[in-house]
């Protein structure tokens, strides 16, 4: 852990859906469940305070700094940028890699470091300035918001919603009323007990007859073990259950509710990097796009980046994943990164209608699509 990554760990700054790191050895061949991610809630508000006073007496992390490196087309400086992943490599973050080992950055005059995630999760980092970018999701910063920490949403990865609950198709649960008698794999975060709650309601089901089972780890594993069901991505861990020949039944949450097609994950940065330099955010999201739209139009050659930056992952599972993110980073927006407005609205609403924020935030200023390329 570096000198930013300890003062973001010791202002205890966190929130309730910060992604916890793992190191290599344990998630190489770990799929991703969504549950991992979350951590107990720690409130942002003193933390907050904490975090942005360490920022200010410059231990919060660097600004951006120029380097003595200098670019093939011309003869200035790079600067330097750090982004923090929210988890361990996956194919989430591909045009990352591509935008950094194609070249793309560094044409925008950037030279970036791809870092991962303190165990106080990408956010923290990224409000204090720790990283001047990372990968957050619209849950995580929905929530920090309301605690007023300067964290902002500048490019939907990937267009809608992929998570949702899966189980071994042997278990016939096909629906949420199934879900009654049954055991959820989680980690006893309340927006779990809401989502699951919300879809049973839609059919007439109690959700306090679902046994809540904390803790649990592997979704091959557990499945054969400990639980029903869990909250997994589909395009890691549904797409490994299909190279391993068992069969999921998969209940995408966006398809139940408008309301739940949130944008995970997203990029982000702070209110102070857009306000005193978005020559710099302009340029990282540009080469960023770039990398992207590689990966949208190249598939199979952007996972080739990825595992040969990344080579312990399980290179067919990140060809596949590749293959399957392909339309969706995308979608049906006009362009790769849009967000909307109602998006963001709908959701702050959800979780205030289910008491899962203590207030409202200024959804407008949450997010930006200032900054994406015409």
């Amino acid at each position: 852990m570096d000198e930013v990554e300890q003062n973001a760990a010791s202002s205890g700054y966190g929130g309730r859906f910060f992604c916890c790191a793992k190191s290599k050895s344990t998630l190489r061949g770990e799929n991703m469940n969504l549950h991992v991610r979350v951590l107990k809630y720690r409130p942002w508000g003193v933390a907050l305070l904490a975090l942005l006073l360490l920022t200010a007496a410059g231990c919060g992390g660097k600004a951006p700094s120029e380097t003595n490196q200098t670019t093939d087309a011309a003869d200035k400086p790079l600067t330097d940028v750090k982004v923090v992943l929210d988890w361990t490599p996956n194919t989430n973050h591909t045009g990352l890699y591509v935008a950094r080992d194609k070249g793309f950055f560094e044409k925008h005059g950037l030279k970036v470091e791809i870092v991962s995630p303190p165990e106080t999760g990408a956010d923290p980092l990224i409000a204090s300035g720790g990283a001047e970018f990372g990968v957050s999701y619209q849950e995580s910063i929905t929530q920090a918001r309301v605690e007023k920490a300067p964290i902002v949403s500048i490019a939907a990865i990937i267009q809608h919603n992929t998570s949702g609950f899966a189980s071994p198709a042997e278990k016939s649960i096909t629906s949420p009323k199934d879900f009654e008698g049954k055991r959820y794999g989680g980690w006893g975060n309340p927006v779990e007990e809401a989502v699951i709650a919300s879809l049973m309601q839609g059919e007439g089901a109690e959700v306090s007859k679902v046994d809540f089972v904390n803790g649990t780890g592997d979704f091959f594993t557990s499945v054969k073990r400990d639980i029903d069901f869990a909250w997994i991505f589909y395009a890691w861990t549904g797409v490994e259950a299909e190279l391993r020949n068992e069969p999921i039944n998969m209940m995408y949450v966006n398809q139940y509710s408008d309301s739940l097609d949130y944008y995970t994950p997203v990029l982000a940065t702070s209110e102070k990097l857009i306000a005193e330099n978005p020559e710099l955010v302009s340029a990282f999201l540009a080469a960023a796009t770039e990398g992207y739209q590689f990966a949208i139009d190249n598939p199979q050659e952007a996972a080739e980046v990825l595992i040969a930056a990344e080579p312990d992952l399980n290179a067919e599972l990140v060809r596949a994943s590749q293959e399957w993110l392909q339309t969706r980073y995308q979608d049906d927006a006009p362009r790769w990164g849009e967000q909307k407005l109602e998006v963001w609205e709908n959701y702050m609403k959800w979780m205030l209608d289910h008491q899962l924020l203590s207030g409202e935030i200024e959804a407008d200023k949450a997010f930006t699509n200032a900054f994406l390329p015409q």
